[in-house]
């Protein structure tokens, strides 16, 4: 499965909903994992985001579907990115073929 990161930011009415039901989030985490999906790590945060989400999900469709769905709520604003570990983001570095450098006054 593919590892996606989702930040999360919530609205004034997502801030109502979360202090009135903070049961809400393991709700959520559970519809999640009914549309494919698995949440691996969550985080409150500080700064330009409500939370950090590390999610499993098998295809780039099954993220959007969530995001979506999750977003047309009007409880969330959402930004995912995908990811990858870093050793294989080294792994695939290693095996690009080599850039060809242009000559001086060459256009690409």
């Amino acid at each position: 499965m593919a590892t996606y990161i989702m930040l999360s930011t919530l609205t004034d009415e997502g801030r109502k909903t979360l202090k009135s039901r903070p049961d809400r989030l393991g709700a959520v985490n559970k519809e999640i994992e009914a549309m494919g999906a698995r949440v691996r790590a969550q985080y409150a945060v500080l700064g330009g985001y409500d939370f950090v989400n590390v999610i499993e999900a098998p295809s780039n469709e099954v993220m959007a579907r969530i995001s979506m769905e999750l977003g047309s709520r009007g409880t969330i604003k959402i930004t995912t990115l995908p990811a990858m570990p870093i050793e294989e983001f080294l792994s695939n570095m290693a095996a690009a073929p080599p850039r060809k450098e242009l000559a001086q006054g060459e256009k690409k």
